[in-house]
């Protein structure tokens, strides 16, 4: 199990990318414009290291929705290695055998 205090920073880090994230890519895009101005594109940039560093999709990590492990992820379940082994053999995941791993 993983710690309260990494959980909580995990939904902190997702509410705060879902808050500006699409100011975060909007400034990026006028950033990477080779179009504007000089001065447009300090002025974005500037205003870009003013949110905050949790705000960027990639500080975020993938957990285990059971336990919140963050290693041996797998994306298509949402759940880690570990975790997918125990339902896999208990059939709680249709399709799968032990034969197949």
């Amino acid at each position: 199990m993983a710690k309260e205090s990494m959980k909580a920073r995990e939904r902190k880090r997702a509410y705060l990318n879902n808050r500006f994230g699409g100011k975060r890519e909007s400034l990026k895009a006028v950033i990477n414009n080779t179009d504007s101005s000089f001065e447009e594109r300090m002025e974005a940039q500037f205003k870009l290291q003013q949110l905050p560093k949790n705000s960027a999709k990639e500080r975020q990590h993938n957990r285990c929705k059971l336990t919140g492990r963050p290693k041996g992820y797998m994306r298509q379940f949402g759940i880690c290695r570990n975790q997918f082994r125990e339902m896999a053999n208990f059939g709680l995941i249709p399709g799968v055998k032990k034969a197949s791993w």
